[in-house]
C-alpha cells in the first residue's frame, strides 16, 4: 500500500507522540540522500527528540511546508532557531525553523541489511564527517557517481 508523505508521516509521527519512547522505520523515498541513502531500497529509524537536542550535522526529518517533509542533514543552526537543511545529494538548501522538526534520524537499514547502521557509530560519524567537509567538490563527485545528460544538451533524433 503506498500512501503520499502528507498523509503517511503524520500518522508515524502521532505514533511516536503516544510512545515516545518508541522508534519508527520507514522506507526513504527521494534521492536527496544520495549517494549513500537510496531511494526505496534504504529504511531511516526514526525518534521524536526536543529541539533542544539537535546538532548542526543531524539528519532529521522536517516539515519545510505544511505537509511537505524532507529529510535532510543540518548545516547551520542560527541563534534565532532558523535552520539550514541540506541533503547529501543535494547542492542547495531548504530551511526551517527548529520548532519544524518533527524526528531524527538515529540509525538506517541499508542494502537490504537487518543490522542498522547507527548515527552514533563509528562509520556514520566518519563518514558525515568527511562528506560534509566535501562540500565545496560534492557536485562533481555526485555526478562523477550518477551521471546524467540534462535535456537541454540532448541532441534532436530524428
Amino acid at each position: 500500500m503506498y500512501l503520499p508523505n502528507d498523509v503517511f508521516l503524520p500518522l508515524v509521527l502521532d505514533e511516536l507522540k503516544q510512545h515516545p519512547d518508541k522508534t519508527a522505520t520507514i522506507n526513504l523515498r527521494g534521492r536527496s540522500m544520495r549517494p549513500f541513502l537510496e531511494d526505496g531500497r534504504d529504511k531511516a529509524i526514526l525518534k521524536l527528540v526536543s529541539i533542544d537536542d539537535i546538532r548542526k550535522g543531524d539528519a532529521v526529518l522536517a516539515e519545510i511546508q505544511p505537509g511537505h517533509y524532507v529529510l535532510h542533514r543540518i548545516d547551520t543552526i542560527s541563534s534565532d532557531g532558523a535552520v539550514t537543511l541540506m541533503g547529501d545529494g543535494n547542492l542547495g538548501y531548504e530551511h526551517c525553523r527548529k520548532e519544524d522538526i518533527r524526528a531524527k534520524a538515529i540509525g538506517f537499514l541499508r542494502k537490504g541489511r537487518d543490522k542498522a547502521d547507527m548515527t552514533t557509530g563509528r562509520k556514520w560519524r566518519v563518514y558525515s564527517w568527511l562528506w560534509t567537509r566535501l562540500k565545496p567538490v560534492r557536485r562533481y563527485l555526485l555526478f562523477a557517481r550518477h551521471p546524467h545528460i540534462p535535456q537541454s544538451l540532448k541532441r534532436n533524433k530524428k
